[in-house]
């Protein structure tokens, strides 16, 4: 199934402030105080605890003649029973407004709670294909790495704790009023982090191109992110302190993060989703996992589109026919995950019978999600079973 005619209008949506740059953390009491709130619930997790990046903030807040309090309780891949604490702080506490302060983990987190507090029931009467648009308290990000984007979108992903399902929660209502990328935050990334991320931002650009859902605003952050990335992915994961390459990554994560979140991720993120749920992959480490075989499956179906792709990065040449430069992308990034150290699952200690056994739940889950109806060439069941058994070795 070919993508077909998109849409000939569009909606757009972003953060309505963005401070971006070396020392743009030290704005926050500026742009909080500009939301007319007073008691934000800083949301963050005992690692940006232990850097100092917290008690700065904090710092800062109170320096402003806020009253901020501090929640950093967050967990990897957040569960729908981890949200609990944090949605009573903010209830007690009386916050007004709720700060995401870390990796996507902890601004997943702060957007879930920014919307239970105020709306109650349970995350799973959220999730995909419910959009939500309701009430909640304003949210402000600050991500601490480059590459879930979080920051820039509306959606949230929370992993159901009964049923091991990563559950997608899209709307307005997870947008964030403000984000500060400081890309100052992301210097100690250590390499693994940094390609995991970078590559997760690169899949957002190239999903969000390739979507049947994208619009000429986002294909044109999508291809500038792609072209930084393709620049700079490989300088910030061998020399962590090049300033440079880190302002580049965030600036791409937050362009590929606005894209994506307007023109929808595909089928790369439907099958990351599930793997992240039942085997406690970070989630862009299993974009990572899945990207070449995915886009290989794809191509046919989008080729000039995946061309366009693989020119911005660098992978084919400006005169390069359509064809050629798309397989080159899928070359390409078999290569980069080579480069940067990308596992497979069995490589990762994935067992194969465990693995094996839980193809057809995840292929389930996977399609539930919606993205891969997305996708240039929309999957069956089998289809999505078949990949998961090319990427597991």
């Amino acid at each position: 199934m070919s993508t077909g005619t998109r849409s000939a209008t569009c909606q757009f949506t972003q953060p309505r402030d963005i401070r971006m740059g070396g020392g743009a953390l030290g704005q926050i009491g500026s742009v909080v105080t500009a939301l007319h709130v007073r008691r934000p619930l800083v949301v963050t997790d005992r690692f940006i605890v232990s850097t100092g990046v917290a008690e700065r903030v904090i710092g800062l807040l109170e320096k402003a003649g806020l009253q901020p309090r501090l929640f950093a309780e967050t967990v990897p891949d957040p569960t729908t029973a981890s949200l609990d604490a944090g949605v009573a702080a903010a209830k007690e506490y009386g916050s007004d407004a709720v700060i995401g302060l870390g990796g996507g983990s902890p601004l997943d987190t702060a957007k879930a709670i920014a919307l239970l507090a105020v709306q109650g029931g349970q995350m799973a009467d959220y999730k995909a294909p419910r959009q939500n648009t309701g009430p909640a308290l304003p949210i402000i990000a600050i991500p601490t790495t480059a590459g879930s984007g979080s920051e820039a979108t509306q959606f949230t992903i929370i992993t159901d704790s009964a049923s091991d399902e990563k559950m997608l929660c899209p709307g307005r209502s997870f947008l964030p009023v403000a984000a500060i990328v400081d890309y100052e935050l992301t210097l100690t990334m250590p390499p693994r982090l940094t390609a995991d991320t970078g590559i997760d931002a690169l899949t957002h650009a190239v999903e969000a191109y390739v979507s049947r859902k994208s619009n000429p605003l986002s294909d044109s952050l999508c291809l500038a992110a792609i072209a930084t990335i393709g620049r700079y992915l490989h300088r910030a994961y061998a020399d962590g302190a090049d300033r440079e390459a880190r302002s580049a990554m965030t600036t791409a994560a937050t362009q590929a993060g606005i894209a994506f979140s307007n023109s929808s991720v595909a089928l790369v993120h439907g099958m990351s989703r599930p793997i992240g749920a039942h085997f406690h992959v970070a989630h862009g480490l299993s974009n990572a996992m899945l990207f070449p075989a995915v886009t290989a499956y794809s191509v046919d179906a989008a080729t000039p589109r995946y061309a366009d792709c693989s020119r911005a990065f660098g992978f084919a040449g400006a005169g390069s026919d359509d064809r050629s430069a798309a397989r080159a992308l899928v070359e390409g990034l078999t290569q980069l995950g080579a480069d940067l150290a990308v596992p497979t699952p069995h490589s990762y200690g994935i067992g194969e019978a465990d693995w094996t056994r839980l193809i057809p739940t995840m292929a389930e889950q996977a399609l539930a999600s919606g993205s891969p109806g997305n996708n240039p060439l929309v999957p069956s069941a089998d289809d999505i079973a078949e990949l998961y058994v090319r990427t597991y070795r």
